[in-house]
């Protein structure tokens, strides 16, 4: 079985920081957000306490922070030594296709087409999980350090807003994340680990490799343009 490369080293590296993090992030997190619910104070205590549970939790934040940091030095870098293919098939950036395939693929699941959409390297939905990333670190990571960091965050804070900026954080972080590790836990773990073939687990985020013919099923325009260029 032939397998055709992905992702790179560094990309790689890039994923498992932000998945070990994030995992730790919000078994820390629900607790301190929740503490009223009966199984939380056991939950605190698994971590060592209060004050450690924190203590975790804001050095995870911090690693996150410096793992996305980066990843976009990196992807920066690339982008200015012209390492990517710059191509409608190969862009991470979102496309008006995407919207076409999105309805084509709803069109296909409900059973009024019978074609699926061709997707090139990344599809919609890889789109949508990668900016949310970008969208999460705005809210959740410019909020956590600002929660992490209160003295420092508060020489720059303007006066007016320091009455209700801390419970703003609090509120806009908590429940941001939330909504992250909802969408994470069920949506993303779903699509790309307990369907169809990938179940129980898709390895591609360890070996960063995908079988031939894997890779022409679920990306068939940039195995196609693969082939063209003389890749494969």
């Amino acid at each position: 079985m032939r397998y055709i490369k992905r992702f790179t080293v560094a990309e790689r590296l890039h994923h498992i920081i932000l998945f070990v993090t994030f995992m730790v992030l919000s078994f820390t997190g629900w607790p301190l957000k929740y503490p009223e619910v009966s199984y939380s104070k056991w939950w605190i205590n698994l971590w060592g306490g209060p004050q450690s549970a924190q203590l975790i939790h804001r050095i995870a934040g911090v690693t996150m922070v410096l793992g996305f940091l980066w990843h976009v030095v990196y992807v920066a870098n690339n982008i200015l030594k012209r390492r990517y293919r710059m191509s409608i098939v190969t862009t991470i950036i979102p496309t008006p296709k995407d919207i076409t395939d999105f309805i084509q693929n709803v069109l296909y699941m409900v059973g009024i087409s019978k074609e699926k959409p061709k997707f090139g390297r990344f599809s919609y939905l890889h789109k949508f999980d990668y900016w949310a990333v970008f969208w999460g670190m705005g809210f959740i990571g410019l909020t956590g350090l600002m929660m992490t960091f209160p003295v420092q965050f508060s020489y720059i804070i303007p006066d007016f807003a320091k009455e209700w900026i801390w419970d703003l954080c609090f509120y806009l972080h908590s429940d941001e994340a939330l909504l992250a590790v909802v969408f994470i836990y069920s949506f993303h773990f779903f699509n790309e680990h307990l369907r169809g073939h990938k179940f129980p687990m898709n390895t591609v985020f360890l070996t960063g490799e995908v079988p031939e013919e894997e890779y022409k099923e679920e990306f068939p325009l940039e195995y196609e343009l693969m082939k063209k260029e003389g890749e494969i």
